[in-house]
């Protein structure tokens, strides 16, 4: 096991992790977006009003996503295991 192979994989890692938290994020980040533009728009400063909006929006979103989601994690993870004599030798 060398550097090169150590920084491939902690590449992997945080390409798979920000690829499963993407979508996620990306609503949360419209979604309070909208309601930003809502509460400029209207005058309404109440912080609250933002809260259940991106709840809502982020499960919507592992409802949609989860699948994916799982499947992207179980290959990395079935990769990572399969790899595991590669890495030792």
């Amino acid at each position: 096991m060398n550097e090169l192979f150590i920084v491939k994989l902690g590449r992997e890692a945080l390409l798979t992790g920000l690829t499963v938290a993407a979508p996620m994020l990306g609503l949360g980040l419209l979604v309070g977006i909208v309601i930003s533009v809502f509460q400029a728009t209207t005058q309404i400063q109440e912080q609250t009003l933002t809260f259940i909006p991106k709840i809502i929006a982020i499960f919507a979103a592992l409802i949609i996503f989860g699948p994916w989601m799982l499947n992207m994690l179980i290959q990395y993870t079935h990769n990572l295991l399969i790899n595991i004599p590669t890495m030792i030798g």
